[in-house]
């Protein structure tokens, strides 16, 4: 499929004209008549190279403050024609439409606009109206046009033109027109939900750009790739790539320790998207060292991350331990070199990156669609149910166990105590197993579980779970509440002088 054309006539309109100059100095050196509009055109004026301004085609100006500059059938006509139909070559004489055989358009910068937080009017005039056409034109008649949609793509064009002396084949045409419809379908989405981001249309519009190969899926027979700005979010200064696992887990900890964003130094160690270990304390290093106590088998291998610095302290503990990943907001020098000293250990950076609002997964034939689980409980929504008060300890450590209990796999029951996770039960089809299993891991690990506190994720149907919990040592219980059988648990906690606080609000995580 080679039916090379050759470039003889080439319409330029861009906004970022960033990389434009070797390929216009390029064009003119062979003999490429170039067609321009406004900011563009001076351009290319200024490096002294002949352009011939649109409106001298059309014979209309630009009109309505720029709005309309190429919307015309002698600029449409000169892209959509059929070079090899009789018809069409028939009116290009007719009208005296001149042919463009190249039409290289960037479109104004919609998202960055929205992203800035401009007004509305000022992100209204940034949806591109004649850009957008000449790119579906160009690339719907990709058999005579070839349509260059982006920044990105002017190294790879200027490399085509230039080997070729301005031949270039349908196969590359074609390959620049899906290009071409990548750039306008992507655009189009942006539009449309900043349109609907209050999903007045039940519809659902993905469009992602950035995407990237990974190693493999869960498991190495599975193909994977993530799609996303990772570099936005994270400043990667060591180790291998990150796999579709790393990234799972990587999710899990930033959404975790994003519930303790500026308190006092909290670590988390991570494994299959659930706390194993996680703390807070005065000092990053303490914090690591509570945080690791609390399971130091399952922390082998898992995702480290922190809310402050890690210091060089912190730094030497970690690393006689194997862990895949590290994240907090900076490190010390002297720990980073230290850190380092392990060639694949992945170290991350936490930029401070707005998070979707929506979830998304695929469900059955579909996807399914959520609002972030955006509420955090708080001691000013508690609602205290039983004639036992908790103490001020005993509340701050519900409100951090129901923190770390939010993001933990259901049904889960957390245990901690001075702000320690002692242990939690995940994933358990019962909230009994799930008590249970806490429990039993707690005194595997030979902590103390007398005036712990206990987080659920949902509410107990039964007082089972709250006389369990009783027997273990637990003084003090957080839960959503909700049930038609709320009063047995509080009764049970009344007789028992167990102290239980509701939230009103359950924290499934499936």
């Amino acid at each position: 499929m080679s039916n090379e054309k050759t470039v003889k006539s080439a319409l330029i309109s861009v906004f970022n004209k960033d990389g434009l100059e070797p390929i216009v100095r390029k064009l003119n050196e062979q003999g490429v008549i170039i067609y321009s509009t406004g900011g563009t055109q001076t351009f290319i004026n200024d490096l002294g190279i002949e352009v011939v301004p649109v409106e001298e085609v059309t014979s209309y100006p630009s009109i309505l403050g720029g709005r309309v500059k190429t919307l015309h059938p002698k600029v449409f006509g000169g892209i959509l024609n059929r070079q090899n139909h009789a018809g069409d070559v028939a009116e290009m004489v007719e009208y005296e439409i001149p042919q463009i055989d190249v039409v290289i358009v960037d479109l104004y910068p919609f998202e960055k606009t929205v992203a800035s937080g401009a007004s509305e009017q000022d992100i209204i005039e940034k949806i591109d109206i004649g850009g957008i056409s000449l790119i579906r034109a160009a690339a719907k008649n990709f058999a005579d046009v070839i349509c260059v949609a982006s920044v990105a793509d002017y190294a790879e064009f200027l490399e085509l033109i230039s080997a070729n002396n301005g031949s270039i084949s349908e196969e590359n045409r074609k390959r620049f027109a899906a290009k071409a419809f990548n750039v306008s379908s992507h655009y189009d989405t942006a539009i449309f939900n900043y349109f609907n981001k209050n999903h007045e249309e039940t519809v659902l519009k993905i469009s992602e750009t950035n995407g990237n190969v990974l190693r493999y899926g869960e498991n190495p027979h599975q193909k994977g790739f993530f799609f996303g700005d990772f570099d936005a979010m994270f400043t990667k200064l060591n180790g291998k790539e990150l796999s579709y696992n790393n990234l799972l887990d990587v999710d899990a900890a930033v959404n975790l320790i994003n519930e303790f964003k500026n308190e006092a130094p909290t670590f988390a160690i991570l494994k299959h998207n659930n706390a194993c270990g996680f703390a807070q304390s005065n000092t990053i290093h303490q914090a690591y060292k509570d945080a690791l106590a609390g399971d130091p088998v399952s922390a082998f291998g898992g995702v480290l991350i922190s809310n402050t610095e890690i210091d060089k302290a912190t730094a030497e503990e970690i690393s006689s331990l194997f862990c895949e990943v590290i994240i907090a907001p900076s490190y010390h020098a002297e720990a980073l070199e230290i850190l380092k000293g392990k060639k694949n250990r992945i170290i991350l950076i936490l930029n401070e990156v707005a998070l979707p609002n929506t979830n998304l997964r695929s469900c059955l034939n579909g996807i399914l669609v959520q609002d972030r689980n955006n509420v955090t409980d708080t001691i000013e929504g508690l609602t205290y149910v039983t004639n036992n008060k908790p103490t001020k300890t005993e509340l701050e450590d519900l409100i951090f166990a129901s923190k770390i209990c939010k993001h933990t796999k259901s049904n889960t029951i957390v245990l901690v105590k001075d702000k320690k996770l002692l242990a939690s039960g995940t994933g358990q089809t019962s909230r009994v197993d799930a008590l249970e299993q806490a429990i039993h891991k707690a005194k595997t690990f030979h902590f103390d579980l007398n005036g712990a506190a206990m987080a659920s994720d949902a509410f107990f149907p039964f007082p089972d779970c709250v006389e369990i919990a009783k027997n273990a040592g637990i003084s003090a219980v957080i839960q959503p509440g909700g049930s038609i059988k709320d009063q047995l648990s509080i009764d049970y906690c009344n007789e028992n002088n167990v102290a239980m606080v509701m939230t009103g609000t359950r924290h499934f995580k499936h």
